[in-house]
């Protein structure tokens, strides 16, 4: 095995070990790297991706039991990305985090069933209380 896929292999067994997976979806790097650490600090798995294309290529929508989403994003947008997890029967919970949005797309992210939809910068406490609550209705 190499040295690349051993790493793999224990990533994978350290996220089963560590819980429900929490996946973080935003363009901003200090963003990701930010709550990826409040994450972790929170003792919850996390993993993190800049576009919802590399969210989608990374095969951990199944097993994802909370998608922090943000709306602005290069390529697909957040809405698109809820809209195809819900049109490939992938029912993961989303909490949207934006700084740029409208209140109509906080209404339809809602409305396509987005447990949460909260603006940049929000409160670690407010994140975490909606990131439990999501990773709750997932397992009810």
């Amino acid at each position: 095995m190499t040295m690349n896929g051993s790493r793999t292999a224990m990533e994978a067994m350290t996220k089963k070990l560590n819980g429900p997976l929490v996946s973080v979806v935003d363009d901003d790097p200090s963003v990701r790297r930010s709550t990826e650490r409040l994450l972790r600090c929170s003792g919850l798995c996390a993993e993190v991706f800049a576009s919802a294309e590399e969210f989608l290529a990374s095969g951990r929508a199944e097993e994802t039991a909370c998608l922090i989403l943000d709306q602005r994003l290069p390529g697909m947008s957040g809405l698109e990305l809820q809209q195809h997890l819900a049109a490939a029967a992938m029912p993961v919970p989303i909490v949207f985090l934006s700084a740029h949005s409208s209140d109509a797309e906080a209404r339809q992210a809602l409305q396509a069933g987005a447990l949460q939809f909260l603006q940049k910068p929000v409160r670690k406490e407010v994140l975490l209380v909606a990131i439990y609550h999501a990773i709750k209705s997932k397992t009810d």
